[in-house]
C-alpha cells in the first residue's frame, strides 16, 4: 500500500438509545482501506457477506449497498446519516484510527498514555477513548455521543 496509507479489519456495534423508545443496535464486521487518494470501507454482516461499501474521495462520498441501490453527497458523515439515519463521524475515523501525538483542530484531549499518545477526548460532540494499540494505532475505539434524549455508542475492534 502506498505510504500514509491504513488498512484495519474488525468488528464494529452501534448502539442508539432514546428517550420512549427501544433501543437500536447494530454489529457486524469491516475492512478499512484508506489511501491518500480513497478511503473505502466495506461492512459486513455478522456471516461475513457485504452490507455496504463506502468510497470517499475529494469529488464525495458514495455509498454501495448489497441490493444494487446507490447514494452519493459531498462528505462521508451525511453519507452515513442518511442511509443510516445515524450520526457517525467517519471523517473524524480517518485520523482517530491512526496514533497521534497532536491534538487535530477542534480536539479537547482529555488523557494521554504513557508514551504521549492521545488516549481520551472530545472532538466534534464525541467522547472518545483509544486503547490497545499496535504500530499503527488504537486496536479498541470506544466512542459516545449524548444528545437531548438520544445517546449513540461506537466501539470498533481491531482484528
Amino acid at each position: 500500500m502506498p505510504e500514509g496509507s491504513l488498512l484495519r479489519m474488525g468488528r464494529f456495534a452501534v448502539k442508539t438509545e432514546q428517550v420512549n423508545q427501544a433501543p437500536e443496535a447494530i454489529q457486524g464486521g469491516f475492512v478499512w482501506r484508506d489511501t491518500p487518494a480513497q478511503l473505502t470501507l466495506d461492512l459486513t454482516n455478522p456471516f461475513g457477506s457485504i452490507l455496504a461499501r463506502v468510497t470517499v474521495q475529494s469529488s464525495g462520498a458514495t455509498l454501495e449497498r448489497a441490493n444494487g441501490e446507490v447514494i452519493q453527497t459531498m462528505t462521508p458523515d451525511s453519507l452515513v446519516d442518511q442511509a443510516l439515519g445515524q450520526s457517525i463521524p467517519v471523517q473524524g475515523l480517518r485520523a482517530w484510527l491512526r496514533t497521534q501525538q497532536k491534538p487535530q483542530s477542534g480536539m479537547r484531549v482529555l488523557e494521554r498514555d504513557a508514551q504521549g499518545r492521545i488516549v481520551s477526548f472530545e472532538q466534534e460532540g464525541w467522547s472518545a477513548r483509544l486503547s490497545n494499540f499496535d504500530a499503527l494505532g488504537p486496536r479498541l475505539v470506544s466512542l459516545l455521543r449524548a444528545e437531548a434524549g438520544r445517546k449513540m455508542s461506537v466501539r470498533l475492534v481491531i482484528d
